[in-house]
């Protein structure tokens, strides 16, 4: 018995559909047990599937689940030896039915909520001119060569990185998730597009994925949605920098328009040109003013200093006149005084000056003797004597 449940386990083991199944069923007798396992029974018409989710898969699990929800369940299809019978090793369980979807949606958005992920304020900035854009998009669908059309006619200069990512059915949250993570640790990227074309509403059920939720909040740059038609939205907008309703609304936003860059580049440049004539013309202006203000004061300092030059000139002639005026009269003083001590004067009070033969004067006739020869100088000439004799008083 036992060699047949070990054979059996093996069987069920090489096959690769029962190592990574997905089951869809209505789902009956769903039971938490104490231990945090969960079991539960996926019922098809004609059929009924044991499944277990061991308390290490539960935390994505919330309390949406009841009994009669479409659900389709993912994990592995394995041998359970003691119970004789092979049944479903759960790791997720998602909704289909429009209440369950909808229950599950609603409690996933208020657990995320609160912890943040929905804050506006964390929401970041789209860069205005992006180098390099990534998209995570399926590389066959409509949503990629709609993006790829919008960014050619508006923004060329942009390279585009695609990320290939399955965007439908229960493979797509991890999809997804895994190539936002792949984003994030690209080179050059400025944002993500995340884009899905429109569908079914349950088609677009992945991107109200915790995981894809969280994907988006953790990529190290801003992500922008284009997920379904107008009227769709997820959870995965919720938690977007940007949301938009469509891929090529999330193109539009992204990728800037060239031609509103030319003409913005044009309108800068008649400006920057208008300003630069306004500030020529300004200082041209100001210079004219400034040089006719220094040609007044040149002016001005030049007549003073011609009027100063002037009144100096006249000052020192009036000064000369008065030092030679002052000098001339000096010298008739003196001139005067000299003339009044001046042997002539008392020549002419009838006077006379003797000299010597050595032309000394005689002082005295005390120094003469007969036969001595003397110059007499009288006011109007002098006469040659000789003495004839000395008569002392």
């Amino acid at each position: 018995m036992d060699d047949l449940s070990e054979l059996l386990r093996r069987v069920l083991a090489g096959v690769p559909e029962f190592r990574d199944a997905a089951v869809r069923g209505e789902l009956q007798n769903f039971k938490r047990h104490t231990s945090g396992h969960v079991y539960f029974t996926l019922a098809g018409k004609e059929s009924r599937l044991s499944c277990v989710l061991f308390r290490s898969h539960t935390s994505g699990i919330l309390d949406w689940p009841s009994d009669g929800d479409e659900v389709i369940v993912t994990g592995s299809v394995e041998v359970y030896p003691k119970a004789g019978a092979y049944q479903l090793y759960a790791t997720r369980i998602l909704p289909l039915g429009t209440g369950a979807q909808s229950r599950a949606r609603e409690e996933l958005r208020a657990a995320l909520e609160r912890e943040g992920l929905f804050d506006p304020r964390h929401k970041r900035p789209l860069p205005q001119y992006p180098a390099k854009v990534a998209v995570v998009t399926s590389p066959t669908g409509a949503a990629v060569q709609d993006i790829l059309k919008v960014s050619a006619n508006r923004a060329p200069f942009v390279d585009i990185v695609i990320v290939p990512a399955v965007v439908q059915g229960v493979d797509a949250p991890a999809a997804v998730a895994r190539a936002l993570g792949v984003c994030g640790r690209l080179k050059g990227i400025s944002c993500v597009i995340l884009a899905r074309g429109g569908g079914a509403k349950d088609d677009l059920s992945p991107f109200d994925d915790e995981r894809i939720v969280r994907a988006v909040r953790n990529c190290p740059v801003p992500v922008v949605t284009g997920v379904g038609h107008q009227t769709d939205s997820s959870l995965a907008d919720l938690a977007a920098d940007a949301a938009l309703p469509t891929p090529s609304a999330a193109a539009e936003r992204v990728f800037p328009d060239s031609s509103e860059i030319a003409r913005r580049l044009m309108h800068a440049r008649d400006l920057l040109a208008s300003g630069m004539l306004r500030r020529i013309t300004r200082e041209e202006n100001l210079l004219a003013r400034r040089e006719d203000r220094a040609n007044r004061l040149v002016s001005a300092g030049l007549e003073v200093s011609e009027k100063l030059l002037g009144d100096m000139k006249r000052d020192l002639f009036a000064l000369m006149d008065g030092v030679t005026e002052r000098g001339e009269n000096a010298l008739s003083s003196a001139a005067a005084a000299l003339d009044a001590f001046s042997p002539l004067a008392v020549l002419g009070r009838g006077y006379a000056l003797c000299r010597d033969a050595d032309g000394a004067a005689v002082r005295s006739a005390a120094s003469l003797s007969r036969g001595d020869r003397m110059s007499v100088r009288f006011k109007d000439g002098s006469a040659n004597t000789v003495v004839e004799g000395v008569s002392l008083d």
